[in-house]
């Protein structure tokens, strides 16, 4: 077995250090799974991989007993606790944005209004994955591991036990529900 089979034994048995542990050795594959996701929005934001990757791992931290069994299940599990971490920190700027004190102004917005932002279409694209979750939790996890995780059709495959043409089909049923709900 390889050291980061054992750690993930381990920390699956409660033992901290050993969850520690498999963030150290997993620590480079994170960042570039979280820089590939904020890359694709092509825009300048507040939140950045080394943001996303460490608030990722509290939430793996307080979540309890660790559900992978190897590398792939790990990153697998890391980029749902990714997908929460980007949606709710859009959804936080959305709100913040949005005044509470603060004195409102009016503005004309009508030539950008078919535009959405990238942060408008995470939290769409998050909305329409929960009503796919209804009906397809497969393809929701695929679409979070390419999405979310920008992991490839091979990793996705290895994650979740099934053929990449199984995930191709879960990946092209989940693209084609996706597009109809966000219109």
């Amino acid at each position: 077995m390889g050291e980061l089979t054992v750690l993930i034994q381990r920390a699956q048995e409660g033992d901290a250090e050993a969850r520690g542990s498999i963030f150290g050795l997993l620590y480079g594959d994170l960042r570039k799974l979280a820089h590939s996701r904020l890359a694709r929005d092509g825009r300048d934001t507040l939140l950045n991989t080394t943001a996303v990757v460490h608030e990722a791992y509290l939430r793996l931290a307080q979540a309890g007993a660790l559900q992978a069994t190897d590398r792939n299940h790990y990153l697998a599990y890391a980029s749902r606790a990714m997908r929460s971490v980007i949606v709710d920190f859009v959804r936080a700027r959305v709100t913040e944005r949005r005044g509470g004190d603060v004195a409102h102004v009016t503005l004309n917005t009508e030539s950008c209004d078919g535009i959405p932002s990238g942060e408008a279409q995470i939290l769409r694209v998050h909305e329409a994955l929960e009503e796919l979750s209804a009906v397809d939790e497969r393809a929701v996890q695929v679409v979070e591991m390419r999405y979310f995780a920008g992991l490839t059709e091979s990793e996705v495959a290895v994650a979740l036990g099934v053929s990449e043409r199984t995930v191709r089909r879960d990946w092209e049923k989940a693209r084609y529900m996706l597009a109809a709900a966000l219109r």
